[in-house]
């Protein structure tokens, strides 16, 4: 979930954007705000996310003037939830990392830096033990092959997991994805399919499990009613502290999940 989201009718659903359109404000753009347009929006809303950054989308054809207009009306909400992510933040780390913590399955691996060849490349060695082949220098390719290991590593752990627990509480679901997200830990679609980020990895086994049941309970009650929470209240009686610890989980998420990526 994103650090903060408002609207003028406080819509939190979105369609796909289609197209990105210059900022009004020299200040806003250098901090990392943008505004998006979407052919599928209806009103206009504002995200705040984890990292600070902060995007508008809009429908199409929207006046410059509407748009800054509304952001004017909410830029105190749009400052505090920034300083809040900002305060959040996740601390500097060496890059690239030493080691890496998984703790949805108490896993810790160690990286040995091989100087290897010229491609990058992240090699399971077993006994948790990861080789890192290639020029170490290039960031972005170093950043790709650690992200490429951590959605497998993902797949592994986290849709076993999901079938286990669904097994095991009862509940149905199509199939499952793991996809690498800034503002939601998981969804739930009509069609049963459950999408799971593979940040959940950084989190601890419970809260994992929380999130699961979350999901899993949308199969059977499709929003946030009385009932939905009623259903996770009975398979997961401590869903609200586990809950508050999810939405401060991206502190454990490390800076190269989502260093130098615009993608929401």
């Amino acid at each position: 979930m994103a650090t903060g989201m408002l609207s003028v009718h406080h819509l939190h659903v979105l369609g796909m954007v289609t197209s990105q359109l210059p900022l009004w404000s020299d200040r806003d753009a250098s901090q990392g705000w943008v505004v998006r347009e979407s052919h599928r929006a209806r009103r206009l809303t504002v995200r705040v996310f984890h990292t600070g950054r902060v995007e508008v989308v809009v429908p199409s054809r929207t006046a410059a003037v509407t748009i800054e207009r509304f952001v004017e009306r909410h830029r105190t909400w749009i400052e505090r939830k920034r300083e809040e992510a900002r305060a959040r933040a996740v601390p500097a780390a060496p890059f690239p990392p030493v080691q890496i913590e998984l703790a949805a399955c108490e896993e810790q691996w160690r990286i040995h830096m091989t100087g290897v060849g010229r491609r990058v490349k992240l090699n399971t060695l077993g006994n948790g033990l990861l080789a890192l082949d290639g020029d170490v220098s290039d960031a972005r390719a170093v950043r790709q092959a650690l992200r490429r290991w951590l959605a497998e590593r993902a797949a592994e752990v986290l849709g076993p997991t999901l079938k286990q627990c669904a097994r095991e509480l009862g509940f149905e679901f199509q199939r499952v994805l793991i996809r690498r997200q800034r503002s939601r830990w998981g969804s739930c679609s009509t069609r049963g399919t459950i999408s799971l980020n593979c940040c959940l990895m950084f989190q601890r086994p419970q809260v994992v499990r929380y999130l699961m049941i979350h999901e899993l309970s949308h199969t059977v009650q499709m929003n946030h009613s009385r009932r939905f929470w009623q259903t996770v209240s009975r398979h997961c009686p401590d869903y609200r502290r586990l809950d508050r610890e999810l939405l401060d989980g991206w502190r454990r998420v490390p800076s190269w999940v989502f260093a130098d990526d615009n993608t929401a």
